[in-house]
């Protein structure tokens, strides 16, 4: 699993594919792949870089169409693992983030019901799901496949000579695009910002159904409405802008991110009702919960707070902390994710929720499923970071954290 963009409009949709692959290389990958529908349905998909997809697959005539980036999980790095999946007849075609973890229960069921498997890994089950249940509607059959899947999933969904996208998330992230006569799908923003700032960020449960002219979404089987929300960076941030890497780049960046954040922390009214909320956390005890840098940044944080609020800190690694007992309810976490989608620090925010806690988040990415689920969130103005390597944000996160403490000492 890795990266997956969609579109469909009136342009062709080969040369968008590939262009918002190319925006999602920085998260790695083995392999990639495509899939076009025009009078058919075209895959064109290998163990090669997207620069090479790009010189070997011919011109397709197609204005809607699906892709993916792929690190291998079940099965290794080759054309046949590589997504876009298909079913027996060729005309469903699947990308996919996650894991599905009852795949060898269903491929099981699905080969003694006949379909035939080309692949080792745990995706091609979908397409499969999809065709046993196609009656004619295709969200109607994704709905039905999506009911006997157990995991995470991001998918994507495209049948030949149709022009529209089914698209479903559960516990991994997928973000919807507004264009004008044209809609997008990622797994994160970087891919289309090129063409539209305006965003909808799925929840889990979400399934879109998107046209070039329209875009309809339930949740839990009903039609529901998501916040259209806009990315305040733009595509140009997102270049390295004649540095030689993103990491340098972004080392660079940190005066004016911190600027950024403060001013952000300073300016915003909405600060002021969370600081309020805040004051009363020496009733009980906070956790901070983060993985990776975030997890390094909570460790300053831990000694800031206690060190001006004389008020004790945990800090936890999420991944850790979902193994652990039930905390006291009447404490409050303070969730750091630079990204909002960090699922083991998103499962942690979740069950304090559920146990009662008050829980603030703090992260880089507006709307964002953390910024959802948490009680109050506080945003660091850093911009994209490209660089799998956090810096800038980092340094974001202590500021944040130290004004916190400053604001309540």
């Amino acid at each position: 699993m890795c990266g997956i963009v969609g579109y469909i409009g009136e342009r062709l949709a080969q040369p968008i594919l590939l262009n918002c692959l190319r925006k999602l290389e920085y998260r790695g990958y083995d392999s990639c792949g495509i899939a076009v529908s025009g009078d058919e349905l075209t895959v064109h998909k290998d163990a090669i870089r997207v620069e090479a997809l790009t010189k070997v697959a011919p011109r397709l005539a197609g204005v809607a169409g699906i892709g993916h980036t792929r690190w291998a999980t079940h099965g290794g790095p080759s054309r046949v693992n590589a997504h876009p999946h298909l079913d027996c007849s060729g005309n469903i075609a699947v990308v996919h983030n996650g894991i599905i973890t009852n795949f060898r229960e269903l491929r099981q069921q699905l080969t003694a019901e006949g379909h035939r498997f080309s692949s080792e890994t745990d995706t091609e089950v979908i397409p499969h799901l999809i065709e046993k249940y196609d009656t004619g509607s295709l969200e109607v059959a994704v709905t039905a496949a999506l009911r006997e899947i157990e995991g995470s999933y991001a998918i994507a969904v495209l049948r030949a000579g149709e022009q529209k996208l089914v698209v479903a998330k559960k516990d991994s992230p997928l973000v919807i695009g507004i264009g004008d006569r044209e809609n997008f799908v990622a797994s994160d923003v970087p891919a289309f910002l090129e063409y539209t700032n305006r965003v909808i960020y799925l929840e889990d449960g979400d399934m879109g159904v998107i046209t070039k002219y329209d875009i309809k979404i339930s949740g839990n089987s009903h039609e529901t409405a998501r916040k259209e929300d806009k990315i305040l960076w733009t595509a140009d941030e997102a270049q390295k802008a004649g540095y030689d890497h993103f990491m340098l780049k972004e080392i660079h960046e940190q005066p004016r991110v911190i600027r950024n954040t403060l001013a952000e922390y300073v300016r915003s009214l909405e600060m002021t009702a969370k600081q309020g909320e805040i004051q009363s956390i020496d009733a009980g005890p906070i956790i901070m919960l983060a993985c990776g840098t975030s997890y390094h940044a909570s460790l300053i944080g831990k000694y800031v707070f206690e060190e001006l609020l004389n008020i004790p800190v945990r800090v936890e690694l999420a991944s850790e902390f979902n193994h652990q007992k039930s905390t006291q309810s009447n404490s409050t976490a303070i969730a750091l994710t630079q990204s909002g989608e960090t699922a083991d620090t998103l499962r942690a925010m979740k069950r304090l929720k559920n146990e009662g806690s008050r829980v603030i988040a703090i992260t880089n990415v507006v709307g964002s499923t953390g910024s959802r689920l948490a009680h109050h969130t506080i945003y660091t103005r850093a911009g994209p970071e490209i660089s799998v390597a956090a810096t800038k944000t980092f340094i974001a996160q202590i500021m944040v954290l130290y004004q916190m403490a400053m604001s309540y000492a």
